[in-house]
């Protein structure tokens, strides 16, 4: 608050202190009060005035500062009558009442809103499980009998939307809902083919894997899914491409290890490759390539965000697409590990 916009704000009162001075300026003189009295009463006046009006300017200009410096500092600005001490003047003990009850009213909504949303959270994962049996008789019926294959590909594409979903909804609470622990990266590559075994074999996707018997410390179905996700993105981008290829490898790297995953696909451009994990980012391959829906890999860039881990992608058009898992030895891990 700015010394002339205050000025400004008072200025009636301005007025009328002067008009109430001159006011009885004009009684002293009508009454014939000596010069001296009337010189001290106007001095003391004065004095007065500028001392009341800089007392009242600079506790409201302390009290707005403090106000406005804190409120640049919060990510959440409802909060802010937590950090200011209540003001000793009227018209600020007001707007921080006014400030109070805002907070208190943002607080409440907040609250009723995330009940909602779990609630709402809770239902989709208990129907995403509630259909997932069913789904699940269908994909073991499909084993048992000779059906088309095309229907076989469309209850797997069915079934990852839906993991998709489900993990999408449980990124968001990744911390009461992961167990941290040593996993055999040969396992988890083992168990993501062979729930791919029938649209690799349909596709004609050669697949490589060597993991040289390596363990991470992450968990074992975030990973699954993870990894899933990524070899899901490599079998939908290579459909017209020959000799298709897909290399999974891990090793060690200075104080971390890397899963590798390298595919022969169409390749990402790279005006793409930076957005690639961007929420529903599709990219020109999305347009080539039906059911691109841009939400694997943000969910995968998430999740590692969450669990500690490093994401990373490079590619050329025509020629290749290289994604990075990199598991970095994590003293955390191992501390609370070390406790249990």
């Amino acid at each position: 608050m700015k010394l002339r916009d205050y000025l400004k704000d008072n200025f009636f009162i301005i007025v009328l202190v002067f008009l109430t001075y001159f006011i009885i300026y004009s009684f002293m003189i009508g009454f014939k009060i000596i010069g001296e009295f009337r010189l001290c009463f106007t001095i003391l006046y004065f004095l007065l005035f500028i001392l009341l009006f800089l007392y009242d300017y600079f506790r409201k200009y302390f009290f707005y500062k403090e106000i406005l410096s804190k409120l640049d500092l919060l990510d959440e600005k409802y909060l802010i009558c937590e950090l200011v001490s209540k003001p000793s003047f009227l018209d600020g003990e007001i707007l921080y009442q006014m400030l109070y009850e805002i907070n208190k009213s943002m607080n409440e909504n907040i609250r009723d809103y995330r009940v909602k949303i779990n609630d709402f959270k809770e239902y989709v994962e208990l129907w995403i499980h509630e259909v997932k049996l069913p789904l699940s008789a269908l994909i073991l019926y499909t084993h048992n009998k000779k059906v088309d294959k095309t229907l076989v590909k469309e209850i797997q594409r069915i079934d990852n939307y839906l993991e998709q979903i489900l993990y999408y909804i449980r990124s968001e609470n990744t911390e009461v809902d992961y167990i941290i622990k040593k996993v055999d990266l040969n396992k988890v590559i083992r168990d993501v083919l062979l729930k791919n075994k029938d649209i690799l074999l349909e596709r004609g996707i050669d697949v490589v894997s060597d993991a040289q018997k390596l363990q991470v410390l992450t968990d074992y179905k975030w990973l699954e899914f993870m990894i899933n996700q990524v070899i899901s993105n490599s079998m939908k981008y290579m459909r017209d491409i020959l000799n298709k290829k897909i290399e999974i490898k891990a090793y060690k790297q200075e104080n971390s290890i890397v899963l590798e995953i390298f595919d022969n696909g169409m390749g990402i451009p790279e005006c793409d490759i930076g957005r690639v994990f961007n929420k529903t980012f599709t990219g020109q391959n999305g347009r080539k390539v039906p059911g691109s829906t841009g939400m694997g890999l943000y969910i995968v860039s998430n999740l590692c965000k969450k669990l500690g881990h490093k994401l990373e992608i490079e590619s050329e058009v025509g020629k290749y697409t290289k994604v990075r898992f990199i598991f970095d030895d994590n003293l955390f891990y191992s501390e609370v590990r070390n406790k249990e």
